[in-house]
């Protein structure tokens, strides 16, 4: 059995923080492959010194705090970040309260009162792009400057691109709202994925031989509207389905919901709390004239995602479990 994966907080007692851990600094929204290096090159510096890796992170994301008002598609919130960092192979990680104080506090004094005498660092690992302290002007050069005098090691990660182009959570956000899922999966490593307690709905799927697991998302998700090959998590158990984002059209053009038709499943899920990673897009929302060609649309929609499915049996998130 693997170690536990320990969250540190500003709460803290600092008796209770390893000393000379290596931390992965960034926000980490996604995890994407661009923090995945930077996760790397920290747990790679942790071996070489005999060290314990941590990912450094910030709650809530500094741009709810810069920009209160402005809607936030976050890929993860908190908990399903640390459930991505603790299945990295981390052994845990610091999550920071970005609050007025926080964005106050200058570079320097971060480094060398959060960085060196709160945690005492041993080594940081940080993306090209990452700035910290007040007015960012804390960036990966002025860490390499920094750092023989205080005794740590820095290692600066490169962009990664795919097909030329940079991975971001950005162009990741970009990717879920146009509806492509493939790029998107590429550029997280895995399919991307959220989590959400079934809700009682107006049970139309049972009636149409389609009853379904409904969840409310955020209500800033930014995800296309539409339908879905998914693959549901519930505890270590993989259940696979297609699912519906959006509106409802044919019906009420209500708030949006996540509808999940699981296939070859019967139960009562009301009240669970599941996990769901969208493996495939199907096809955009549509209004139907009739309920007898929704439920043909919906027999080929679930014969699209099976083949889907098929095509991709490993697909899911590694996630890995936190208090």
């Amino acid at each position: 059995m693997s170690p536990p994966f320990t969250v540190i907080r500003d709460s803290t007692p600092d008796s209770a923080i390893p000393r000379g851990a290596v931390v992965a600094m960034g926000n980490f929204d996604g995890v994407h492959l661009g923090h995945r290096a930077v996760i790397a090159a920290a747990l790679e510096m942790g071996r070489a010194h005999g060290r314990p890796a941590l990912a450094l992170t910030f709650e809530p994301h500094p741009r709810r705090f810069f920009s209160p008002n402005t809607p936030q598609f976050r890929l993860t919130d908190e908990r399903a970040k640390l459930r991505l960092l603790a299945g990295t192979g981390l052994a845990g990680a610091v999550v920071m309260t970005f609050d007025k104080a926080r964005a106050g506090t200058s570079a320097q004094d971060f480094i060398h009162h959060d960085l060196i005498g709160r945690l005492g660092v041993s080594g940081i690992a940080v993306g090209y792009d990452f700035h910290f302290g007040k007015g960012r002007v804390g960036s990966p050069s002025l860490l390499v400057n920094e750092a023989p005098r205080l005794g740590i090691e820095v290692d600066v990660q490169p962009h990664i691109d795919i097909d030329e182009r940079p991975v971001s959570s950005s162009a990741i956000r970009i990717a879920l709202a146009e509806g492509l899922l493939n790029d998107a999966t590429t550029m997280l490593g895995a399919p991307w994925f959220v989590t959400g307690e079934v809700i009682h709905g107006e049970k139309r799927g049972r009636d149409l031989g389609y009853p379904t697991a409904n969840i409310q998302l955020d209500a800033n998700c930014g995800l296309k509207h539409g339908i879905y090959a998914v693959r549901v998590g519930r505890g270590p158990e993989r259940l696979d389905g297609v699912a519906s984002f959006g509106r409802r059209p044919t019906f009420d053009n209500g708030a949006p919901l996540l509808e999940i038709f699981l296939f070859d499943f019967k139960g009562d899920l009301y009240g669970q709390t599941l996990d769901c990673a969208f493996v495939g897009f199907i096809r955009e929302e549509l209004k139907f004239d009739s309920l007898e060609a929704l439920i043909r649309q919906m027999d080929d929609d679930s014969a699209r995602a099976r083949a889907m499915l098929a095509a991709a049996p490993d697909a899911f998130p590694r996630l890995g479990v936190i208090d």
